[in-house]
């Protein structure tokens, strides 16, 4: 086979795989889901900011609450992260450390939610009917929400922590001050490699079955990088074009953030349905 004949057999190989996992997308009902997902998330980032700021409270740094909320709004176009954000950070002038008792309870409970709704989402992609114990997924969710509210503290506390230990080294050290804006980007990067380990160990442990993990970067991969695409493209929707404010008035806030977590839910399903595509494709059942 000559290079000319490899490429195109390449080419469309990538276009069976796309139109196939498209076409799954559709017929499992990938766009309802997705809307599912999207309002659960919203409703999931109010109790998950309040959960993270009752337990910043109890270890003695309430500030640490605003920094999770600031770097999770970082990662949304401004349009978009705006508006929720000023509620959410309105939301957390009120917490106050009891909240570790019953409403963190609570709060922990209704984020929890957000991750059953993911689950559900990726095990539509993978063709897979639930066998386990809802007692099992709901404390696998639990622990989901745990996990991901230290892992956001930690990354909080390096973000308060990590510019005064910078600024400190610098006073003592000025030969370092030509590394600042490395150590920028290392802190964003920081930020992403959360957001991958996220990604992927939803991947990995919520559906009842998924593709081997040497097969699942794929998905995640085109996953982030369709995120990126459609988080530029919508602000720049949001910014040039589109006017909410006339059409839905007080909501357009909420419209907006539900109109973003939804594409977002919906590139997060197509990646799973891309690599259940390629392991049709594989075996041998995908022509």
């Amino acid at each position: 086979m000559g290079p000319g004949n490899a490429q195109s057999s390449l080419v469309h190989k990538v276009w069976v795989v796309c139109v196939d996992a498209v076409g799954h997308l559709i017929d499992d009902d990938g766009m309802a889901i997705a809307s599912h997902v999207a309002l659960s998330l919203l409703m999931t980032i109010f109790p998950f900011i309040i959960f993270v700021a009752a337990l910043a409270g109890f270890i003695g740094d309430a500030q640490l609450a605003q920094q999770v909320a600031n770097i999770i709004f970082n990662i949304w176009p401004q349009q978009v992260a705006s508006p929720i954000a000023a509620q959410v950070h309105d939301v957390l002038t009120g917490v106050t450390p009891g909240l570790l008792t019953v409403s963190a309870g609570v709060a922990i409970f209704l984020a929890s939610n957000g991750v059953e709704a993911v689950r559900t989402a990726l095990n539509r992609a993978y063709r897979c009917s639930e066998s386990r114990s809802i007692f099992f997924r709901r404390g696998q969710s639990l622990v989901f929400v745990a996990i991901g509210g230290i892992a956001s503290l930690t990354l909080a506390f390096l973000g308060v922590l990590g510019p005064t230990a910078f600024a400190y080294l610098a006073d003592h050290f000025p030969e370092l001050l030509p590394f600042e804006e490395i150590y920028k980007v290392l802190r964003l990067i920081a930020t992403n490699v959360l957001m991958l380990s996220v990604l992927v160990a939803a991947h990995l442990w919520l559906p009842q079955s998924r593709p081997p993990i040497a097969q699942l970067w794929p998905g995640v991969v085109a996953t982030l990088i369709l995120w990126y695409v459609a988080g530029k493209t919508f602000a720049f929707y949001i910014g040039k074009f589109a006017n909410y404010a006339a059409t839905y008035a007080g909501l357009a806030s909420v419209v907006t953030a539900i109109f973003f977590l939804y594409l977002i839910a919906l590139i997060m399903i197509l990646g799973a349905e891309l690599n259940a595509a390629l392991r049709r494709l594989a075996d041998g059942r995908l022509r």
